[in-house]
């Protein structure tokens, strides 16, 4: 399916910030982008009128009503995403939420089974597995030119606010640099070791009981180690590596964005070098994967399949409980 004969019309959940830089990249890739949700009119009509959206609804049950919507894209903060996308598969629509896919596992996992007893498509909007650059690290792993990989590592550290109100640090929103920064080294271990066998992890916490720092050490089923550091007080290099015993794979800063690679034998020989050439921030192509599978008659991505995202959350839960980060509500 190409961009021009798309066949889905995208409803957005949530004018936020990252609606808006999802919008841009639909636009970017001349998908349909037909209607938007929000609590407030008046916010609905704002973006509307930034992104040229026929429909705006000054309600999320008016945005999952419109039958002039096939697929949501849930852009609100993850604490409401299973409420949310649930609401969304109930009335038929299937959901690209964004990541991390829910709060906890189990929230994921009731996401999960109301999609497939309706039979729709519940997707994580983990971007970055989508992209081009990704794309071709797979191929690399899977060709075996690494040789055995024995380790990973990735970083995703930012400078972001220590007012207790911000999002990161409300508990009571979801706060914590893991669930919102280190959703991405962890999924990027899982997709290249495969589920982890133990997991240990230590954590500094802010004054609100929030994760501000997360160091992760998982052991993996081939035997592999993956180490994560997460960060929402410091900026670091946000750059990843995958280290096999014939060569490894450095992906440049920042390494979960559209950015260059390179495979490096063990002497130091350069076997290959990529650079991203992408319009827009690369959001686009998780948006046109869930058009060309749904096109196909699948109901799952091949690329995140909702079992593994289930899985993901759940990792994300023990590392958690490992730090003894809970959030309101949790028994």
């Amino acid at each position: 399916m190409t961009a021009s004969s798309s066949a889905l019309r995208w409803g957005i959940l949530g004018p936020g910030g990252i609606a808006r830089a999802f919008a841009s990249d639909l636009r970017t890739a001349g998908l349909d982008l037909a209607a938007v949700g929000s609590r407030s009119a008046e916010s609905a009509g704002a973006f509307a009128a930034d992104f040229d959206v026929a429909r705006a609804h000054g309600s999320y049950e008016a945005l999952v009503s419109d039958p002039d919507v096939d697929i949501v894209y849930i852009a609100t903060p993850h604490p409401f995403h299973a409420e949310q996308a649930i609401l969304a598969l109930e009335h038929g629509k299937h959901v690209l939420v964004e990541k991390p896919f829910t709060l906890t596992g189990a929230e994921a996992e009731a996401v999960r089974d109301v999609a497939v007893e309706r039979g729709l498509l519940a997707m994580e909007a983990m971007w970055t597995r989508y992209l081009p650059h990704m794309v071709r690290i797979r191929e690399v792993v899977s060709s075996g030119a690494l040789g055995e990989i024995r380790a990973l590592m990735a970083d995703h550290t930012q400078l972001i606010s220590s007012d207790p109100a911000h999002r990161l640090n409300a508990l009571e929103l979801g706060g914590g640099a893991l669930l919102d920064l280190g959703v991405y080294p962890i999924s990027f271990a899982w997709d290249i070791l495969g589920e982890p066998l133990a997991i240990t992890a230590s954590a500094r916490l802010g004054d609100t009981g929030a994760d501000t720092e997360v160091a992760t050490v998982m052991s993996h089923v081939s035997g592999a180690l993956s180490t994560s550091l997460s960060a929402s007080r410091a900026a670091g290099p946000n750059t990843a590596h995958i280290i096999g015993t014939e060569a490894r794979i450095d992906i440049d800063h920042v390494w979960y964005n559209a950015t260059s690679f390179r495979v490096v034998t063990a002497d130091g020989t350069v076997l290959e070098e990529y650079a991203s050439d992408i319009q827009g921030r690369g959001m686009q192509f998780q948006a046109l994967a869930a058009e060309r599978y749904l096109a196909e008659g699948l109901t799952d991505s091949p690329v995140l399949p909702i079992d593994e995202t289930v899985a993901i959350m759940s990792t994300l839960d023990e590392i958690r409980q490992l730090v003894g980060v809970r959030y309101p509500g949790e028994e």
